[in-house]
């Protein structure tokens, strides 16, 4: 007997459109949402994270969004591990879980069942780190962890986040284990949840940045120049600080360029994001991939998505 939990992701790049299909499919299979966005997390950070208002979430449970202040930092394991719990609450409601972001190292581990040993942290390590990557760039980073991990090299060599880079060369030097024999040793342990995996994508790119194009001018509308204002000025942790639409406006905040440059620059380094979500995604072979700008209307969509939940 499968004694899995059913659930559903709903992931792809930014702007893409997956909060709104995620609240349809949890009012239509009555769903609460888990987000999986690991700026959605922190308090204050609302307009440059894109967080749903009330109004967008109509009503549905959302978890796992603004609950910690951004002095904190918040690791992949604290996810799953706050994530599996809110499943198993969900499901043992009566309701359907419905994973919802574009963190995908996030949703992979989680639905990956991918096990993390107790974190051993070695901030001096990390703060050593990063000034080589501010001073040498992230290729000296990823020789570095090319040393000891050349699976992990390979596979962050594209993505080339420097986050995701640092620890896991920290990983190893605290542990004495690569990344990617924790990975491997955690997956021989089954899933306990059976997912719907249903990830948007655009076959024109175009369409998707000028998506992208169009909610930065929202956002700006919606105030997010007092909320960036605000927010770098607060004490940011290393994993909040590296939330896009703040940073990118503070050379404006310093009168080092104008307003029109930094929002360029806002919506180039979001299109470069959505590029990388993009190439994460498209290598799950378990994923269904949807395409907004191929249906003929939000409603099309929306029921391929059914049609997918329904026959699983």
């Amino acid at each position: 007997m499968n004694n899995k939990i059913k659930l559903v992701s709903v992931t792809g790049p930014t702007a893409s459109g997956k909060t709104r299909l995620s609240v349809e499919l949890a009012k239509i299979f009555d769903g609460e949402i888990i987000s999986a966005d690991s700026m959605q997390i922190y308090k204050g950070m609302t307009i440059a994270t894109a967080k749903p208002t009330e109004e967008e979430k109509q009503g549905i449970p959302h978890h796992l969004m603004g609950f910690l202040d951004p002095e904190e930092t918040y690791s992949v394991a604290m996810f799953v591990e706050d994530a599996s719990r809110l499943i198993y609450e969900i499901s043992n409601r009566g309701k359907l879980p419905i994973i919802c972001g574009g963190t995908g190292l996030y949703v992979d581990s989680l639905l990956n069942n991918i096990k993390f040993s107790d974190e051993q942290r070695d901030e001096a390590l990390c703060d050593e780190l990063r000034k080589i990557y501010e001073a040498e760039g992230i290729n000296t980073l990823l020789m570095m962890l090319r040393a000891f991990d050349e699976p992990s090299y390979e596979r962050l060599k594209t993505e080339r986040n420097p986050k995701r880079i640092i620890r896991a060369i920290e990983f190893y030097k605290t542990t004495g284990m690569t990344i990617t024999e924790q990975i491997n040793r955690s997956r021989l342990e089954q899933s306990p949840f059976e997912p719907i995996k249903i990830c948007l994508n655009y076959r024109d790119r175009e369409k998707l940045y000028d998506r992208i194009n169009r909610r930065v001018d929202i956002m700006l509308e919606q105030g997010l120049l007092k909320e960036a204002e605000r927010v770098l000025k607060s004490k940011l942790s290393f994993t909040a600080v590296k939330a896009i639409g703040y940073k990118e406006l503070e050379p404006y905040f310093k009168n080092e360029k104008t307003l029109e440059e930094c929002i360029e620059k806002l919506k180039m380094e979001t299109r470069r994001y959505a590029k990388r979500q993009i190439t994460w995604f498209k290598r799950d072979a378990e994923a269904n991939m949807l395409y907004p700008d191929e249906a003929e209307s939000f409603e099309t969509l929306l029921a391929q998505a059914v049609e997918l939940i329904s026959l699983s």
